[in-house]
């Protein structure tokens, strides 16, 4: 087996880290700056480049990184790497799919749940006036609303929209998706004890599905334009919500906006964003969002997860 070293600029987990190490591998987990990167590649003869959203592996540090083998994504998305030039200078491009499919979905969940309930403006009501005004504060968040019956329009069916799916019907909610594909999906859900139920979750149209659902939740790669901008936003129902934990840019932001202070929109969440890691203050300030800061993958689990795959990655790269 080859002794590679490897330069996990956006972190790695320590578990990995250690399985890497026991196996004669050199592991560096250090942030190296972007307008750096190149040089220290090369300085360091880096053979693998370990990376998350952060990092631009781009066409010059691919064409320039003379000792570069293997480029790993810990997570899904490859929008931040040029494969074309990957292959052009034989480097191998692998990422880790599935891994963070479930802690995505959970945070989806989560948002929605905090929408429905109320949770984001309660929680930051009840510090600041909880002690004084209880019984307004009940009162004003005793309108919140439930999942169960309601539908939720998956847009994107791979990995993550599949396993988002599963814990909505969990929830009783009825699923519809738009993707690619059109035919009726046939899943199953499966509990903690063994056992096991199929349900099927059919196919719509994009301006069908926006019409139709309650919930509206993205999951596709990144787009040249705009998925969700102002004439998709005009045809998602009246009162509905939007939540995006895949791409930034996926949707109008600005449009989004208007339509939350509209009331079109009733609610929306976003874990991405069109300017990050500087998103739009105007956006921010929103009251009817729930908002984090990118970190639909990153639970203790699924990085637990990213970091298996990556050195069975590695290992078998090395052999």
């Amino acid at each position: 087996m080859q002794k590679l070293k490897i330069l996990a600029n956006d972190g790695l987990a320590e578990s990995a880290q250690s399985s890497l190490k026991e196996a004669g591998f050199e592991v560096l987990d250090i942030k190296v700056a972007q307008e750096q990167l190149l040089f220290f590649l090369n300085r360091e003869k880096v053979d693998v480049l370990i990376v998350r959203s952060a990092t631009q592996v781009n066409k010059e540090i691919l064409e320039g990184a003379e000792s570069l083998r293997l480029v790993i994504r810990a997570g899904v998305g490859l929008d931040n790497i040029d494969r074309v030039a990957a292959k052009e200078n034989d480097i191998l491009v692998q990422n880790t799919p599935g891994a963070s499919a479930n802690a995505v979905a959970e945070l989806v969940m989560a948002h929605l749940l905090t929408g429905y309930r109320m949770l984001h403006q309660s929680n930051r009501d009840m510090p600041l006036e909880g002690d004084q005004h209880f019984k307004a504060l009940k009162k004003r968040f005793a309108k919140g609303r439930e999942l169960s019956g309601r539908t939720m329009g998956i847009i994107g069916f791979g990995r993550i929209g599949q396993c988002l799916a599963q814990k909505a019907f969990g929830m009783g909610m009825r699923v519809i998706y738009f993707d690619r594909s059109s035919e009726t999906k046939k899943m199953e859900l499966e509990f903690a004890d063994g056992q096991k139920i199929s349900f099927e979750v059919e196919y719509r149209p994009l301006n069908e599905l926006l019409a139709e659902s309650d919930c509206v939740s993205l999951h596709t790669p990144k787009q040249a334009d705009y998925l969700i901008g102002r004439k998709e936003l005009d045809q998602m129902k009246q009162g509905a919500v939007l939540i995006n934990a895949a791409r930034g840019g996926l949707i109008d932001e600005l449009a989004l906006a208007e339509k939350l202070e509209a009331g079109n929109i009733s609610f929306a969440a976003l874990d991405v964003f069109e300017q990050e890691p500087q998103p739009s203050i105007a956006l921010l300030m929103q009251p009817n969002m729930s908002l984090s800061p990118h970190i639909g993958g990153s639970t203790i689990e699924s990085q637990n997860r990213i970091g298996e795959k990556i050195v069975a990655q590695i290992k078998a790269f090395a052999e």
